[in-house]
């Protein structure tokens, strides 16, 4: 039995989790803004649930919740850094209050949250710290700019970090889901307030209005809960996850044009050092 710490539990890939989690029998504590919309997995599981309220920017809050959960607990085990929400824009759309709110919840939180438990994890020389991503990160939509840049910070940090603590005894791992049927696109999803005619074609065909996938989405949530679970519990944990065909499709295709582009100007490259 482990001791899972998941943030954002009351809908989507969050809840999936910490259900999975609970059924295989570990701890989990369950957090969202409003405890009361997780108190049901905890009725649910009254010896091996704990609900909190956690607003992750909050750091009062992240604070209290950690600190509850060793008490009830003796310790976290895994932490998941799940909470976070998407912003639609194009570039020159976005207001600057709303990239500012989106980077202190899905980065900024998540970073918190680490540095939170990353002190009884040192001392207890185990862990595993889990940052959901997203191919978003790696495929950069039209239009998803700013959501794509706050998951790309949190792998970039994430794989420092696992360098970082594997000494430690601790692992990190990313987790690149696809298109998962959760509310991610629907009350999950924000957009800048300001729309311009001519990003129409590119950016403008992601706004929330334009779009028709919703419930729609190929992703199981359930399956991508168990996928997690057992990367976690593996002796090889990998340093990045993909989940579903389509972020596996995404993540090639990219590497494969990058690779193109980079041996196309690779003599390029190679030439801008002093001569001998």
């Amino acid at each position: 039995m482990s001791t899972w710490f998941i943030t954002g539990c009351s809908t989507g890939l969050g809840r999936s989790l910490a259900e999975a989690v609970l059924a295989a029998g570990h701890n989990a504590v369950v957090t969202a803004r409003d405890a009361a919309t997780v108190q049901d997995l905890v009725d649910a599981h009254p010896t091996s649930a704990l609900a909190v309220a956690l607003d992750v920017t909050d750091a009062a809050q992240i604070a209290a919740a950690v600190e509850a959960a060793e008490e009830r607990f003796d310790g976290i085990d895994v932490l998941v850094n799940n909470a976070g929400y998407g912003y639609r824009a194009a570039i020159e759309e976005g207001g600057a209050d709303d990239v500012q709110k989106l980077f202190d919840t899905n980065f900024f939180g998540a970073v918190a949250m680490i540095k939170a438990v990353l002190p009884a994890m040192r001392a207890r020389k185990s862990g595993a710290i889990v940052t959901i991503s997203s191919i978003g990160a790696r495929i950069s939509p039209e239009g998803s700019g700013y959501y794509a840049a706050t998951k790309a910070a949190l792998e970039a940090m994430t794989f420092s970090l696992r360098k970082e603590v594997a000494p430690l005894g601790i692992t990190a791992m990313t987790v690149e889901p696809g298109g998962f049927r959760t509310d991610f696109a629907g009350r999950s999803l924000t957009q800048s307030a300001e729309a311009i005619a001519d990003y129409a074609d590119t950016a403008g065909k992601r706004r929330i209005e334009a779009g028709t996938g919703h419930g729609t989405q190929p992703g199981d949530p359930a399956k991508a809960a168990t996928a997690i679970i057992a990367a976690v519990e593996s002796d090889a944990t990998p340093s990045i996850l993909l989940l579903g065909r389509d972020a596996l499709q995404g993540f090639r295709g990219t590497l494969d044009s990058l690779r193109s582009e980079t041996d196309a100007w690779a003599s390029t490259s190679e030439d801008t050092g002093f001569d001998a």
